[in-house]
């Protein structure tokens, strides 16, 4: 019996003992998790809107089917739709806490296509051009998805908004299905 008690999550009262005042609407978890997800997820959303929009410096659709063209994906401004999509919406439903399992499916399935077709053979270090950016992003992802989005999340309202092993399965298996098919196409 101590060994569940020290697992267990400990239920949040919802008074103080001291002061007999509600407890706060967020906690610091929920802050920090809320911190993240704007910060990590706004970035995404903003590299989407690179490829799609030519926002923020990025080249837009046209560069950006002409590079995945060069990268075997043919047709190539169809692929930059997908991959632009996937990064935009990804990270505005990461930032936003909405569909959080999907939103993590959808970044950790583009980082793995660019693990594959662009990083992967030159190591680890993004000094060399290597997967390490590609890897803090799809871990990131994965492991909001684990965690969940928070408190201060549209999420918060359904059953997969506290997070756990079902919603990061459901994550990692449908970013790695939608990478496997957009990689064999």
């Amino acid at each position: 019996m101590v060994t569940k008690r020290i697992l267990a999550r400990p239920a949040r009262p919802t008074e103080t003992a001291a002061h007999g005042t509600a407890a706060p609407l967020a906690s610091a978890a929920d802050c920090g998790l809320l911190l993240l997800r704007l910060t990590f997820g706004l970035l995404m959303a903003g590299h989407g809107a690179q490829k799609l929009f030519g926002l923020f410096g990025g080249q837009g659709l046209t560069a950006t089917g002409r590079f995945f063209e060069s990268l075997g994906y043919r047709p190539g401004n169809v692929f930059a739709v997908i991959g632009g999509a996937s990064e935009f919406l990804g990270g505005l439903g990461l930032a936003l806490g909405l569909l959080t399992p999907l939103a993590a499916a959808a970044l950790i399935g583009v980082m793995i296509n660019a693990m594959v077709t662009v990083t992967g053979a030159k190591g680890l270090w993004v000094t060399e051009q290597g997967v390490e950016y590609n890897v803090c992003i799809a871990v990131v992802a994965l492991a909001v998805a684990a965690i969940g989005p928070g408190r201060l999340a549209v999420d918060r309202f359904f059953r997969w908004g506290s997070g756990g092993w079902p919603e990061a399965a459901l994550a990692l298996v449908l970013g790695g299905i939608g990478a496997a098919i957009s990689l064999t196409l």
